[in-house]
């Protein structure tokens, strides 16, 4: 265990510093699996709020970026290695993921995650069996609240286990669920929202302090004149600042 933590900060490291020597593009890695914070549009490339947030962002810092999609279950992995150069992908602040990962302050308040089951469906929020996307707060709140925790690595799949009765609920960012229950009678909300984590920030390797620094700035800056208030709002998805 020791050899791993000591091989990962050394890539990490590695990673940081090549990131530093060349400093002429920023990958920005995301999902590009669950709108509205980020999808794939019809015309193939990265959209939603964090597509919108970050070009605003390099474009604040000065920064010349770049968009990478990676799937979720590997995507600190592959930041650590060096494949991209931050995460911005609704990823929630939370001290498990600190261990592994810097992050800059946040550009989301935390938003109330929810449950979802089919319309009608009595859900044991304790007792039963809740899907979450693999890796994820939800995750983790369905396992220490004692459910039966049934992981996916799409949010997509989520639904579909609720549909076919592989699961009685699950549990998402309420921003990514309505859509779903507004536009399917089969699927509805139940029980009372959680808050969970420290708000949404993005993520980079810990060796990239002068790049958390720029976008620390950046951020900062869309907060203090309104702008991502109003982005926020755009994309609905949950309280401004």
């Amino acid at each position: 265990m020791k050899t791993l933590v000591l091989g990962t900060a050394l890539l990490a490291f590695g990673a940081g510093a090549a990131f530093a020597e060349s400093h002429s593009v920023v990958r920005m890695g995301t999902e590009g699996a669950y709108p509205p914070y980020n999808f794939i549009n019809d015309s193939g490339e990265v959209d939603g709020f964090e597509r919108e947030l970050g070009d605003e962002l390099c474009a604040r810092a000065e920064l010349t970026c770049e968009w990478v999609t990676n799937d979720w279950d590997s995507i600190i992995p592959n930041l650590v290695s060096g494949n991209y150069d931050t995460i911005i992908a609704g990823m929630s602040i939370t001290d498990e993921r600190r261990e592994q990962i810097d992050f800059t302050q946040n550009y989301t308040l935390p938003d109330p995650s929810a449950y979802v089951a089919l319309t009608g469906a009595e859900v044991d929020y304790t007792g039963g069996v809740i899907a979450a996307q693999a890796n994820t707060i939800q995750a983790a709140h369905v396992a220490e609240a004692g459910a039966t925790l049934l992981e996916f690595a799409t949010p997509d799949e989520t639904i579909a286990a609720v549909r076919n009765g592989e699961a009685d609920a699950v549990l998402a960012d309420k921003a990514y669920l309505e859509p779903i229950a507004a536009e399917n009678d089969d699927i509805a909300f139940t029980g009372e929202e959680v808050l969970i984590g420290d708000g949404i920030g993005l993520g980079l390797r810990k060796s990239d302090t002068e790049l958390k620094e720029k976008f620390n700035a950046a951020i900062q800056s869309m907060k203090d004149d309104g702008s991502l208030n109003e982005l926020i709002a755009k994309w609905e998805i949950g309280a401004g600042f």
